[in-house]
């Protein structure tokens, strides 16, 4: 029977899930319904989309996480359905952060200007540069999951012998070595992370050395390019913010096998993972001019529908 902390844990992961599919199921609708009317897409409404995606369906694994950690934790800890929960996680998982750094990549070589010849040449290139980018982060998301799933195989093999003894002992070892490897799949979170603070730095340099130029040539401050720096320097630094949190608790749920407290500490660091794919789409919705100023007609529409239905049962 589930006690009052569990109740709360259910309950606020339900918020978070509900929150996190309304956000990226926006996005998705949105971009879905431009590509289906036009027939064409750009690269980053491309990336958007299919970043909004993966989020909901990693929503999708964390809400069952959080249900069987609940309700079935003899299931968590042994069953073999959370090890392939783990193996669809890790895929969805790192699915996402490389599709949010191709993005910031993308609008980084998009808006910085340097005339450093490397980066002239990847700007000139910057849709291959992305797509290249894309396939390989596919590969990298199949590799941590096979990661996974090699040594589930293995386990699952072995401790489905009846046994005792050396078999029952391998059989330990295997558990150990599976734990430790989910943990250790979080170092495929570095290159991502890498990239996205390299980004970052860019363009804050860029911002930096296109206001000194504005000011040198007595400009407005205010200009489009301006803008487009300071709207991508905080989208960037807001994803950096919400990818170190994402990553502190990836870190903690991963390592609760070997912490005090499990289920506490994995309900706690749960609760913090959902916090990036749910708000993440938010912050990217008010961002994005397209995406905010269809979010803003909603509401005004909704807005009109509430006082028009307001008004119907006193009108003649």
């Amino acid at each position: 029977m589930a006690g009052l902390t569990e109740w709360v844990f259910l309950v606020l992961s339900a918020t978070q899930f509900f929150l996190g599919m309304l956000g990226n199921g926006f996005i998705g609708v949105v971009n879905g319904s431009g590509w289906f009317k036009s027939k064409r897409i750009s690269l980053s409404d491309f990336i958007t989309t299919n970043l909004a995606l993966s989020r909901i369906a990693l929503l999708w694994i964390l809400m069952s996480d959080a249900v069987i950690l609940v309700f079935f934790p003899k299931t968590h800890d042994e069953g073999v359905i959370m090890q392939v929960i783990d193996v669809f996680w890790a895929f969805t998982n790192h699915l996402s952060i490389w599709l949010a750094t191709c993005l910031g990549v993308f609008y980084c070589l998009k808006i910085t200007s340097f005339s450093h010849p490397t980066f002239l040449w990847l700007k000139w290139r910057v849709n291959s540069v992305v797509v290249w980018m894309l396939l390989a982060a596919l590969l990298l998301s199949c590799g941590s999951a096979v990661s996974l799933i090699h040594s589930f195989k293995v386990y699952s093999a072995l401790c489905g012998i009846d046994g005792t003894g050396n078999v029952t002992e391998h059989c330990r070892k295997l558990t150990n070595e599976y734990q430790v490897t989910h943990v250790l799949g979080t170092l495929w979170n570095l290159p991502p992370l890498i990239m996205c603070l390299a980004s970052y730095i860019v363009l804050i340099l860029s911002l930096g050395r296109h206001g000194r130029r504005m000011q040198h040539n007595s400009a407005s401050s205010s200009d489009a390019s301006t803008e487009a720096h300071k709207r991508a320097t905080k989208m960037m630094l807001s994803f950096l913010f919400l990818f170190l949190l994402y990553f502190l608790a990836f870190l903690i749920t991963t390592s609760s096998y070997f912490l005090p407290g499990t289920k506490m500490t994995q309900m706690i660091g749960e609760l913090i993972t959902m916090i990036y794919p749910a708000s993440h789409s938010f912050v990217f919705i008010l961002g994005n001019s397209k995406l905010k100023q269809t979010f803003v007609e909603m509401l005004w529409c909704e807005s009109g529908r509430l006082k028009s239905g307001s008004k119907r049962p006193f009108s003649p």
